[in-house]
């Protein structure tokens, strides 16, 4: 390993509506040698994802990033110096090793590191195959549990697991109407992952056009957004409708509790007899070979297409985050090292 600088992006403040350059500081410092039982892998990839803004803002699932420690996300790359055996140098891995060129890891936490499967490439092991498409699988099938014929309606269709969730549905013999911002958006939707529809909540009235697409209501709702994309969405639930709540993405700039915008249809579950759930795919590691099985079979059958947006430059990492809150991204938001 001849590299001896390691650049990082630290947390430098917690931020305050929309991410500011400020809220980071990148720092160089040496690149670490692995202890005993420990390997240093040099990031290749990052992933990025709206869950993310989160974790730099307040313990929920997992702990908030503390100030001043790497910025937390999950990465690819390769094993340049170790001392453990199950990770010899050369060995091509995944983990959350962060913002930085390089990470010293002994393989465990809440992430832990392994070995990317071979054939995969980086792109797809952190996208289609990684949290991102089970994302999409244990979110539809487990919480929503769709039946052929029913209507599925996902918000943030243009968006990594978004896009997953109409495809899975269209696979199961589902009805898939997404919603997204713009009409290049929109085709896309259509036009590339295969739904049935798209509405583009930038142009169209949301809920008239729910109303329209689905005149007996939808069965399944894939919620990513929130505030008024979900409202919309309770106002037009078939009897007995399944709610998955995903993320809320539209609340995640929010400076305060009171720029959130409230539900005024949640009692729409109640006369439908609907129910709404919540889930964590962190919750179904134990059965992430099933949803890579059946995913990577839909993708061999051509049922299911990945789409990444790779930006450049580890120097990019803050602005690359927030392409996902600008709506730039379509498809899994990477970037390459």
């Amino acid at each position: 390993m001849s590299e001896t600088v390691n650049r990082r992006w630290v947390l430098a403040q917690r931020p305050s509506g929309h991410l500011k350059d400020s809220d980071f500081e990148l720092r160089r410092e040496t690149v670490p040698a692995p202890g005993p039982g420990e390997f240093v892998v040099r990031v290749t990839h990052l992933s990025f994802d709206p869950t993310q803004r989160g974790w730099l803002q307040a313990d929920s699932y997992l702990p908030a990033v503390k100030i001043g420690e790497v910025v937390r996300a999950g990465a690819a790359g390769e094993v340049v110096a170790s001392n453990n055996p199950k990770f010899p140098v050369g060995l091509k891995v995944q983990g959350a090793f962060g913002w930085q060129d390089y990470c010293l890891t002994d393989g465990g936490g809440f992430w832990p590191t392994a070995p990317l499967p071979d054939g995969i490439a980086p792109e797809q092991a952190l996208g289609i195959f990684g949290t991102t498409g089970l994302t999409a699988y244990f979110g539809l099938l487990d919480i929503g549990q769709p039946k052929a014929g029913e209507i599925v309606l996902v918000s943030g269709a243009a968006g990594a697991t978004g896009s997953v969730v109409g495809q899975i549905a269209k696979a199961i013999g589902c009805t898939a109407i997404g919603i997204a911002g713009g009409k290049a958006k929109c085709d896309w939707v259509v036009g590339t992952a295969g739904f049935d529809a798209c509405i583009d909540y930038k142009s169209e009235p949301v809920a008239r056009r729910i109303r329209e697409l689905a005149p007996k209501g939808v069965n399944v709702v894939f919620e990513n957004v929130g505030g008024e994309i979900l409202d919309a969405a309770l106002a037009n639930l078939a009897q007995r409708a399944r709610v998955v709540l995903c993320g809320g993405i539209s609340s995640y700039n929010a400076a305060s509790a009171d720029e959130i915008e409230g539900l005024k249809n949640y009692m729409a579950l109640t006369v439908t007899r609907s129910r709404m759930e919540g889930f964590i795919v962190l919750d179904y590691a134990p059965r992430f070979a099933e949803g890579v099985k059946a995913l990577a079979g839909w993708i061999a059958e051509g049922k299911i297409k990945s789409a990444e947006d790779v930006q450049s430059g580890l120097e990019n990492a803050p602005a690359t985050l927030r392409r996902l809150f600008e709506g730039k991204n379509f498809g899994k938001q990477l970037l390459k090292l």
